[in-house]
């Protein structure tokens, strides 16, 4: 029995005594007594997920050029948090890492897996969906996974009970050619890439996405999202909502074209707070509201090489692609009503590796104990307990296997790497990119809480810090390897690779 199998019997036969106590509880207090929601269950867990947005793309976080009400009123309601990252800077590393809790290094999903991949998230690892399950939670993805599109590495295989969604990336497929007037080069190496598939649960039910449809995915990602909730609003769930957009090719319905006058990038991100909207209000209209976290936040920062149909990393240095600031910091807005303390905001730093400890903490659920779980608890954080900081002591900066800097909560040490950039040039326009200059950077040190774009090396005024943090990323490369020095890790565990 792999490590897996025999974590979830084990919390599979502790789930069930805890409901039977539960079950016995209430009969002892007798049937007619009124019981609250928050008090029937464990909490509900929302975790809903962007595709490339920017720090800067939503009301909380600075974006004026179109209206997110809905996001407004949610950070209203709950917490921002302004040091908050991502695992790293690109789409199937950075879900592996929200689904394990772990530097998408240690469970060797790097990278934007491709529609030839043969290799997804390992049946060793524990999800999030799965941590659930021990729990007795419903659980369900609709949107893009992207942690492998074999059969074997679907998510009905991995924790889930429901899925509808992309296997991987819009842009993974002729969609593109399709939609916009692309040079001819460019146009037919699209044209050769295989038709984008959506599926429910374990079938393909279209083998080819059109434009129309791909208009359509986010209301119908919504519309699943709401049903969900509104047939589990009895027991506890897991509900994660992994958007296709704002990932190119972009696309939006009829509902929002043209409505936020500031282009289709625009419309997407309003579409997108329509749809917060319409599950924060079916939490309510359930009366689970006040038993429900709900987390916004992004795999990674801009596609910038894509102009205006690209979002904005505001102050930040660099975008997608990159483990500079704006690679990987993300908007994040949590809301808890009653536990989450209401219009207020959290400048410590936190990583969404850290919610699988955290998740596991509010719902009594322990985590596994034979694989390494990098993530924190940061409830402290989230709850706002006074005083509380960071727990992570240092945050290993990693991108396809290369180790690109180490930072803690103030300072952070880059290592040299070459890495791409529009180098003050301007992005392209209407879903055609412009190339990306290659740069090189020398090591170097900044102060993050003064320094947040990343301009000034202050490295020769810390020899102290400089040495300090050199010494924790020759951990992290005894642990995870680094490509850049051609290290290989002690800790690394192998990905999940398609039976023959």
């Amino acid at each position: 029995m792999n490590a897996r199998a025999q974590f979830i019997r084990t919390m599979a036969s502790r789930a069930q005594f805890a409901f039977a106590v539960v079950a016995i509880t209430a009969i002892c207090h007798g049937a007619d007594e009124p019981k609250s929601a928050s008090n029937d269950h464990p909490p509900n867990i929302v975790v809903i997920f962007i595709d490339d947005m920017g720090y800067a793309d939503i009301g909380p976080f600075g974006a004026t050029a179109y209206k997110t009400p809905h996001l407004d009123q949610m950070a209203k309601e709950g917490r921002i948090f302004t040091d908050f990252h991502s695992a790293t800077a690109v789409c199937s590393a950075s879900r592996a890492g929200l689904m394990t809790g772990c530097y998408p290094e240690r469970v060797s999903i790097l990278g934007a897996l491709s529609p030839k991949a043969n290799v997804g998230i390992s049946d060793n690892e524990v999800t999030l969906a799965q941590l659930c399950r021990t729990r007795g939670y419903a659980t369900a993805i609709y949107g893009k996974w992207h942690l492998g599109h074999h059969k074997q590495f679907l998510p009905l295989q991995h924790g889930f009970d429901e899925y509808f969604g992309l296997p991987y990336s819009n842009d993974m497929s002729p969609l593109q050619a399709e939609m916009i007037d692309m040079p001819p080069a460019a146009a037919a190496r699209k044209r050769e890439s295989p038709p984008l598939p959506l599926i429910e649960n374990n079938e393909v039910i279209d083998p080819a996405v059109n434009p129309e449809k791909l208009a359509q995915l986010t209301t119908l990602y919504t519309e699943h999202a709401v049903s969900f909730i509104d047939r589990h609003k009895d027991q506890p769930f897991f509900l994660y909502v992994p958007h296709t957009m704002v990932h190119v090719p972009l696309a939006v319905s009829d509902k929002f074209k043209d409505k936020s006058g500031a282009g289709l990038f625009g419309d997407v991100v309003m579409e997108l707070d329509w749809s917060v909207g319409e599950i924060l209000d079916a939490l309510k209209r359930n009366n689970i509201d006040d038993n429900t976290l709900v987390l916004f936040t992004s795999d990674n920062g801009p596609w910038l090489n894509y102009g205006n149909h690209a979002g904005s990393a505001g102050p930040l240095r660099e975008g997608k692609g990159t483990m500079w600031e704006g690679g990987y910091r993300e908007p994040c807005v949590m809301r808890f009503p009653g536990k989450i303390p209401a219009d207020t905001k959290c400048d410590e730093f936190a990583c969404t590796i850290d919610m699988f400890p955290t998740i596991a903490k509010l719902i009594d659920a322990d985590p596994p104990t034979k694989n390494t779980i990098d993530g924190k608890d940061i409830w402290p954080l989230m709850s706002g307990e006074h005083g509380a900081k960071s727990p992570h002591e240092f945050f290993w900066c990693y991108y396809d296997g290369e180790l690109r800097g180490v930072r803690d909560r103030q300072w952070k040490l880059v290592f040299p790497h070459q890495y791409r950039s529009l180098d003050g040039k301007p992005g392209g326009r209407d879903g055609n990119p412009v190339p990306y200059k290659q740069l090189k950077t020398k090591e170097a040190l900044y102060d993050l809480k003064s320094d947040v774009g990343e301009h000034h090396n202050v490295s020769a005024d810390h020899p102290d810090i400089v040495a300090k943090f050199e010494a924790e990323g020759e951990k992290a490369r005894a642990a995870l390897g680094d490509k850049l020095t051609g290290r290989k890790g002690s800790e690394v565990r192998p990905p999940g690779k398609v039976a023959e």
